[in-house]
């Protein structure tokens, strides 16, 4: 018997508006109701990235959204995504060191305001589109970061809350989330993953890189325009 989308449990769903929180989103609608979190924090594409959220989160029937303003992180400063000083590294995927556009620690504040909000609706679930093959590096992508929050949420979180952190894209590369994605039928073209441009994917950024290169090894076109579009042998 078929279980009525009213009788599915609530889960909360870490949606920046790309590529892979997208695909999370259309995994965790299968099993769940979306209770969608969207967060600003001075990133340079933060309208576009709004925008991305408002329409997936509309695809998906969320029961609940909620968009946060969280500016700390740019007034800390520390990445290339905040700080307009700093440019967005487009000389390729250095794979050796952690890249500018890391900021620091996003991931664990994002999912403690993802634990407060899922306390008080009574979500049990948090989903969250992180993964370790093609993060560039960041150590809050990696599933020992993972696991030790969810060990210190459910530390400082009422007994009976019991909050469980899933990360269905944690060992998956990009291609691998393309395809999944498409099997899923998400809806890649209001997605929005480059750091640089809200109108048209600078295709040089690490983030459109990545995503290019998984859209080329999975066989599939990407929806989204790009600028001065790499050549399939630069795209690493």
């Amino acid at each position: 018997m078929a279980v009525l989308k009213s009788e599915m449990p609530l889960s909360i769903v870490l949606l920046s508006g790309g590529m892979d929180s997208c695909v999370t989103a259309g995994i965790a609608s299968k099993t769940s109701r979306l209770a969608c979190l969207h967060v600003t924090y001075g990133q340079r594409t933060k309208a576009k990235e709004r925008k991305a959220f408002e329409d997936i989160a509309s695809h998906y029937g969320a029961a609940y959204t909620l968009i946060l303003d969280m500016p700390h992180f740019a007034t800390i400063g520390g990445s290339s995504l905040t700080d307009l000083a700093l440019p967005v590294r487009t000389t390729g995927i250095d794979e050796t060191n952690i890249p500018d556009t890391y900021v620091p620690f996003r991931n664990g504040n994002l999912l403690a305001v993802a634990v407060t909000w899922a306390e008080q609706l009574h979500a049990r679930y948090i989903y969250i589109g992180v993964n370790e093959m093609d993060s560039s590096g960041y150590p809050d992508c990696s599933a020992s970061f993972i696991r030790a929050f969810s060990k210190a949420a459910n530390t400082g979180t009422k007994p009976e809350t019991h909050i469980i952190i899933k990360t269905p894209l944690i060992k998956l590369n990009k291609c691998q989330i393309v395809s999944k994605g498409m099997s899923l039928n998400v809806p890649f073209e209001k997605t929005w993953s480059c750091y640089q441009n809200e109108d048209v994917a600078c295709g040089q950024c690490d983030s459109c890189r990545l995503r290019l290169k998984g859209f080329r090894e999975a066989g599939f076109a990407d929806p989204i325009p790009y600028h001065n579009l790499l050549k399939e042998k630069n795209v690493e």
